[in-house]
């Protein structure tokens, strides 16, 4: 068993839900990730993925000026760090997601990709 812990980012990149979707996209762009988490204080909001920018950019005329909130996924599906990678897998293939924001005790300790809970199985065979 290979537990996501193992395999998640730590540093996660947050925005506020005020933050402009332009500002997600330059933050995502910028760090090479996939999305953003979108925090009030320590409270998770939802997440922001490159396809809610896409979405975005395709219907509103300037991103500089549409919140994050107005885009996001709302209260996203969260995982404790032990959970199993081969679990994790079978949640976001099955949900259709990429993304998976990893909490502990309340609090945002990390995010693990589809990408990572796939190489995770590869490397064990």
């Amino acid at each position: 068993m290979v537990a996501v812990s193992e395999v998640m980012t730590g540093e996660v990149v947050t925005l506020g839900p005020d933050s402009t979707i332009s500002e997600a996209a330059g933050v995502m762009v910028s760090g090479g990730f996939g999305s953003v988490v979108v925090v009030l204080g320590r409270m998770l909001l939802g997440i922001l993925t490159e396809r809610d920018v896409l979405r975005a950019a395709a219907e509103a005329p300037d991103l500089s000026a549409v919140s994050v909130e107005q885009w996001m996924t709302p209260d996203p599906d969260t995982a404790e760090p032990d959970l199993d990678t081969e679990e994790a897998a079978a949640e976001m293939l099955s949900r259709g997601y990429r993304h998976l924001p990893i909490v502990a005790d309340g609090e945002l300790v990390g995010m693990v990709s589809l990408r990572d809970v796939l190489s995770a199985r590869i490397g064990r065979r």
